[in-house]
């Protein structure tokens, strides 16, 4: 397998495959808009990263809002010789349990999370700290010390670049002018954040896509190459986002983005 090109995230001087794997399912199976499935075991995790490093996908997307995610890859990345070329992006503001979640992005809950996210993960410094927000996002940046938050830890040597998961349009616009990176949605039958990921490429800021792939929605594989290319057609995309758990499926993803990107 030919392995993915790297690309600039924005200005922060790291360098992100166009493929980062999610991993929600690996932590967590409740409160999902997926059909019932089994957490995957350890073997199946490392043969994801197995089939990652061929493929040269070096970014996960994680956050403590995917259930058991962040232990699992920091004891997974700790058993792998090179574990520590893989970056590691999660977020901080939500919380999931009881099958619920629920929104904190006062500054003591945010310094608190990100602090064990790097306990659990075994890091000293988070490669991407994203705000996982909630879909009052505009709210969140403008009357939450949110943001201001994330930039103190990156002044601290904790994360090295600070992004926002954004919600809305408004948001996502609001967000491209303070942080480093954004999560934006977009797919071939939902453009709005267009807006969102053009203002971002315009100030020089990374953009990962979720939902390119319709979050795991119906499409056959006969749509795959169509989805990707609607992504990588945009200047501004920098890598997307694919929260699979199945092999065939990432080297499937892989392969249709590097025929995108060809």
């Amino acid at each position: 397998m030919t392995k993915l090109p790297l690309r600039p995230l924005g200005q922060t001087g790291i360098s992100v495959s166009p493929i980062t794997l999610g991993t929600v399912k690996w932590g967590r199976n409740q409160g999902l808009k997926f059909p019932a499935f089994e957490l995957p075991d350890d073997r199946t995790l490392h043969a994801l990263l197995d089939l990652a490093e061929e493929a040269g996908i070096n970014l996960l997307d994680t956050a403590p809002a995917y259930g058991i995610a962040e232990e699992r890859i920091g004891k997974l990345l700790a058993d792998r010789a090179g574990g520590s070329g893989i970056l590691v992006a999660s977020k901080a503001g939500e919380e999931f349990a009881d099958g619920a979640s629920a929104f904190d992005f006062s500054a003591g809950h945010l310094r608190a999370s990100v602090e064990r996210s790097l306990r659990r993960l075994g890091r000293e410094a988070l490669d991407v700290a994203m705000i996982h927000s909630r879909q009052d996002d505009v709210d969140v940046i403008e009357n939450t010390p949110a943001l201001e938050t994330l930039e103190a830890l990156k002044r601290e040597g904790k994360i090295r670049a600070t992004g926002f998961s954004t919600m809305t349009v408004e948001g996502g616009l609001l967000a491209a002018e303070r942080c480093d990176a954004l999560m934006v949605p977009y797919n071939l039958g939902y453009q709005a954040h267009r807006a969102v990921i053009d203002r971002a490429f315009a100030l020089g800021k990374g953009v990962i896509v979720k939902r390119g792939l319709f979050s795991g929605g119906t499409y056959t594989a006969a749509d795959l190459p169509d989805l990707i290319r609607a992504v990588f057609a945009v200047p501004g995309a920098t890598s997307l986002a694919v929260g699979t758990i199945n092999p065939a499926h990432l080297r499937d993803n892989a392969g249709a983005v590097a025929a995108a990107l060809a």
